[in-house]
C-alpha cells in the first residue's frame, strides 16, 4: 500500500502540474448512463435495482461519469475543462483469463480542446506521468479508432461481418482476422490484401505512414492524415520518440473517435492503460464538445515499476522501447 500510495501521489503531482483538477464521481451509476459508452467488450461486473426499480451498476468506466458531470454541473461554464481522477472501476471478466473485476484507474480528461493540439496535450501528460513513476521506457501506441471499420465499409463488407472482423482486431488476434477475412464473399484481392496488411503496420511513424499511403483508399487517406497531424503535434512537444504508430490498434470502448492510445512497457506483458479522443460522447449528454483523455491501471503500473527496478538492479534495463512485447 505504501508503494501504491507513492504511485498515486506521483501521478496527482503531474496532473496538478498540468492544471488537471481532481474530481470524484459516484461509484454507483445508472446503468443507462454507462450504456451511453456503447462498449464493445466492457460490461459492468455488478448490476442491481434501487428501491424505485431503477437499474444501477457499479461503474465500469471513469470517462462516462465525468462526461455526465461536465454536461450537467458545468453546462454554462466555458471550456476547456481539465479534470483528473483516481478511483475504482468494476468490469465483467472472461472466465479463466486471470482478469480483475475490481481495479484502480488514474487518468485525465480534457474536454473542449479539439485535435490535434488537445490530443498532443493528453499524450504529453501521459508521458510525464509514466516518467514520474519510473517507467521512462514505456511507449505510447497511436492509432485511429475509425480506420478499420470505415475501411470495411469502403470495400463493401456487410455490418454483421464487419462486427466479427472488428472484434478480432480489438483482441489483437491477427490470425483470427485472416480467418474472418477469408470467409468474406465477393471480396476482391486488393481489398483482402489491405485488410490483412493494415493491422500489422506498427512502428516508426514515417515508415508506417508511407506504407499506409501505398495502400490507397479514402478511409486510409483520412486516417493517416489525422494521425500525421497528431504525431507532428506530439513531435513539437519533444515526445516523438515516445510514440509509435499502430494501425491495428482498436480500443474495447465504443465511444472513441479518431486518435486512440495504448501504453506498453517492455518489462511487462500487459497493456498499462489507454485512451484517445471521444468527440461524440459529450453530445449524447446534451453538450457537444471535443474531448480526449487516458486512464492507467494502477496495479499494472505497480507491477511494471517493480519489474523495471529488478531489471535495473540486474543491469538488464538498457533495452530499447518495445511495442506490445509479451502480449
Amino acid at each position: 500500500m505504501r508503494e501504491l500510495r507513492a504511485i498515486e501521489s506521483a501521478l496527482v503531482g503531474v496532473f496538478d502540474e498540468f492544471g488537471f483538477g481532481q474530481v470524484a464521481t459516484p461509484t454507483i451509476e445508472y446503468d443507462a448512463v454507462l450504456q451511453e459508452g456503447e462498449s464493445r467488450d466492457v460490461d459492468p461486473a455488478y448490476r442491481f435495482f434501487d428501491e424505485r426499480g431503477d437499474l444501477l451498476a457499479l461503474r465500469s468506466d471513469m470517462t462516462i461519469p465525468i462526461a455526465r458531470l461536465v454536461a450537467g454541473r458545468f453546462r454554462d461554464a466555458e471550456p476547456p475543462f481539465r479534470f483528473s481522477y483516481i478511483g475504482r472501476a468494476y468490469r465483467a471478466v472472461s472466465p479463466q483469463r486471470g482478469q480483475m473485476r475490481e481495479f484502480m484507474q488514474a487518468g485525465v480528461e480534457l474536454l473542449g480542446a479539439p485535435a490535434p493540439a488537445g490530443t498532443a496535450e493528453v499524450i504529453e501528460v501521459l508521458c510525464r506521468a509514466l516518467d514520474a513513476v519510473g517507467l521512462n521506457r514505456a511507449v505510447v501506441g497511436l492509432g485511429d479508432a475509425d480506420l478499420y471499420r470505415q475501411l470495411l465499409t469502403e470495400v463493401g463488407v456487410q455490418e454483421g461481418d464487419a462486427d466479427t472482423v472488428v472484434a478480432r482486431l480489438a483482441a489483437h488476434d491477427l490470425v483470427g482476422i485472416e480467418t474472418e477475412v477469408d470467409r468474406l464473399e465477393r471480396l476482391d484481392p486488393a481489398a483482402r490484401k489491405t485488410l490483412l496488411r493494415l493491422p500489422a503496420m506498427r512502428g516508426d511513424a514515417a515508415q508506417v505512414l508511407e506504407q499506409a499511403h501505398s495502400l490507397g483508399g479514402d478511409a486510409v487517406a483520412r486516417a493517416t492524415q489525422r494521425l500525421q497531424a497528431t504525431y507532428e503535434a506530439v513531435v513539437a512537444r519533444g515526445l516523438g520518440d515516445r510514440v509509435l504508430l499502430d494501425l491495428g490498434l482498436l480500443r474495447d470502448l465504443g465511444y472513441y473517435t479518431g486518435a486512440i492510445l495504448e501504453v506498453y512497457d517492455p518489462a511487462l506483458g500487459h497493456i498499462l492503460g489507454g485512451g484517445g479522443r471521444y468527440d461524440e460522447l459529450m453530445g449524447r449528454f446534451g453538450r457537444p464538445l471535443p474531448a480526449a483523455g487516458f486512464s492507467l491501471y494502477l496495479e499494472r503500473l505497480h507491477v511494471a515499476q517493480a519489474e523495471e527496478e529488478r531489471l535495473a538492479g540486474a543491469g538488464e534495463a538498457d533495452l530499447g522501447p518495445g511495442l506490445r512485447e509479451g502480449t
